[in-house]
């Protein structure tokens, strides 16, 4: 497992356009969130030792913050060739598991992944109401086998602050998690 942190992409960043698959074939794009207060994009996957650790504690984050404005989407950016886990079915049966309340979609092509910088799963990118970065960083300082319980705090905090219309806090810090699965040809210089 290669322990990989976020990037810190430049806050006030515009959020990249994407055009995705859910397990099922529905396509959803950016312009889907456009409604929404904020938006939160979530890049994960279903093998990962980080992500298992927090998938619950994201489920049930959505299921609270999605009356209250926040609209979510997990993004799986991993090669599934090379990664069978992270294949859309056991995407699918991973959404019904958890109870997902948002899409997770496919970035079979990685491209989307490329355009947001991002370097590990789990990476959590928060946008406000003109899909402007305003977190990216960790959902809270639990890990895997570190007994510190699993919160959200970190996120949870970000999320409150744009939700009210204030800026999100400025000490953000990187997410930990397995490095991005990437087809050969497309590993970015920085990954």
């Amino acid at each position: 497992m290669a322990r990989r942190h976020s990037r810190m992409l430049e806050l006030g960043t515009a959020a990249p356009g994407f055009s995705l698959p859910d397990p099922d074939g529905r396509v959803y794009s950016l312009a889907d969130f456009s409604s929404s207060p904020a938006l939160l994009v979530a890049f994960i996957c279903n093998h990962c030792p980080y992500v298992k650790h927090l998938v619950a504690g994201l489920a049930d984050f959505a299921r609270q913050y999605g009356p209250k404005g926040l609209a979510v989407v997990a993004i799986n950016p991993n090669d599934a060739s090379a990664y069978p886990d992270d294949a859309p079915p056991a995407m699918a049966e991973v959404a019904r598991r958890h109870r997902f309340t948002f899409p997770y979609l496919y970035d079979d092509g990685q491209a989307v992944a490329l355009a947001y910088e991002a370097t590990c799963t789990p990476d959590f990118f928060l946008f406000d109401r003109d899909h402007r970065l305003a977190y990216r960083g960790q959902f809270d300082d639990s890990r895997p086998n570190s007994g510190i319980p699993v919160t959200g705090t970190s996120l949870r905090t970000a999320t409150d602050a744009v939700l009210a219309g204030q800026p999100a806090p400025g000490e953000q810090r990187p997410s930990v998690g397995c490095s991005i699965k990437w087809r050969a040809g497309n590993e970015p210089d920085w990954a």
